[in-house]
């Protein structure tokens, strides 16, 4: 003991015994399955778009992932199976908030689903990155959260969207088409803001004025008032970027007044098989153009998924917008963690920003934005035809040619 000598080497020894045990690759902790938490509106105004389709997709995944015994993840060389920890956030963004931080910081959950909707996204991107969370962002936008990329280095944006590849392409075909003024309608929330901008910067490059500006609440309960603007203005084509309570209103009461441009589109409903029924077996809206789109069609494996999801839950869980989208991006998250042979999540992340996989999307990446490279999009504008809903934008993803002008409404 003589100047300490005997206690240092003492303490040196049992360092190195500790060391010694990672370095002959000792196990972490037990682990014996995969929780993945979630704030998502069950209930509220946003509820209709998350329980319509997306909710029942990514249950599907699950239960796929589970009857295999799991992920296997080499960390601790087994397979675990995926545990969900939903709360309802009541279509509240600060409920939304909240109940992230409490999956994050109380319940530990090992990822995160994403919240619904463009606003919630735009809230809870910064929070997710805060606490380095992987974030993919199913359901809704991303144009505004673009600016922030190389901030928010968790946070990858799976749908398309205003920018990403939507408006470009449609002010493409309106021009094809000869439309020559357009009028316009936006709900007061990020999802209609973000459309409407890039609408006045896109359709302006192609000489297509915009004749009508109007915005309105999410929830209107009339909107006759701007129909019977629209129709006086002329437009060549009415857009309505719009959620689907304000989708399924608008379209009822254009047909009750009367009005029809040569092209009618409204983004968020217009792709649900409910809005088809509504409407006459979607006879009523023939021609009428809606965000989106993907169709079993398009390849057998997709065949195979959409009757999968109608069998198990009828068309309440069709999303002929997003469905396939976040479908194709869980099955790359799997394969992700597969590949990481971790559930760290930098390293993960890493693997998610740099990695191709094979998914029912075909070859599915991301791209320098960390978006869901539009390669990988089934499509980016449907239309209803002959009571189908069919893929008309890109042209190379089409399951048909688009219709133009628009048919008279059908009684």
């Amino acid at each position: 003991m003589k100047n300490g000598v005997i206690p240092v080497v003492f303490v040196l020894s049992v360092l190195l015994m500790f060391f010694a045990g990672f370095a002959c690759g000792e196990k972490p902790p037990a682990k014996d399955k995969i929780v993945i938490g979630q704030a998502a509106s069950l209930s509220g105004l946003n509820a209709i778009i998350h329980n319509s389709g997306p909710a029942q997709t990514q249950q599907l995944w699950i239960e796929e992932v589970n009857a295999k015994g799991g992920i296997y993840v080499k960390e601790y060389d087994k397979k675990l199976p995926i545990e969900l920890k939903l709360y309802d956030d009541k279509s509240d963004h600060g409920t939304m908030t909240r109940l992230i931080e409490k999956l994050i910081l109380e319940d530990k959950v090992d990822f995160l689903f994403p919240p619904c909707g463009t606003s919630y996204l735009f809230a809870a991107a910064p929070i997710a990155n805060k606490y380095k969370y992987i974030l993919l962002g199913n359901e809704g936008g991303a144009t505004s959260l673009e600016k922030l990329t190389d901030e928010l280095r968790y946070f990858f944006p799976v749908l398309n969207y205003s920018n990403h590849y939507q408006i470009p392409l449609l002010a493409d075909l309106f021009a094809e088409w000869g439309v020559k003024s357009v009028a316009i309608t936006f709900n007061e929330d990020l999802h209609g803001i973000e459309y409407a901008n890039e609408a006045g910067m896109q359709f302006e490059l192609k000489g297509i004025r915009i004749v009508m500006l109007k915005s309105h609440p999410i929830g209107i309960k009339d909107m006759s008032q701007i129909i019977k603007a629209a129709k006086s203005s002329k437009a060549d084509a009415f857009c309505s970027f719009s959620y689907p309570g304000e989708t399924f209103l608008v379209t009822k009461q254009a047909i009750e007044i009367g009005y029809n441009p040569k092209v009618f589109q409204a983004n968020v409903g217009v792709y649900m098989p409910m809005f088809g029924k509504m409407f006459g077996s979607g006879r009523m809206v023939e021609g009428v153009i809606g965000g989106g789109a993907w169709s079993p069609k398009q390849s057998p494996a997709i065949k195979k998924f959409y009757d999968k999801l109608l069998s198990k839950h009828g068309e309440g869980a069709l999303d002929m917008w997003g469905n396939l989208y976040y479908y194709g991006a869980w099955q790359f998250f799997e394969k992700a963690i597969e590949e990481a042979g971790t559930l760290d999540q930098k390293k993960l992340r890493d693997i998610i920003a740099s990695e191709k996989f094979d998914t029912i999307l075909g070859p599915t990446w991301f791209d320098e934005k960390q978006r869901l490279a539009r390669e990988c999009h089934p499509g980016e504008y449907g239309q209803w035809q002959n009571g189908e809903w069919e893929v008309i934008l890109p042209k190379d993803k089409a399951t048909a040619k688009p219709i133009f002008p628009k048919p008279a409404w059908k009684k």
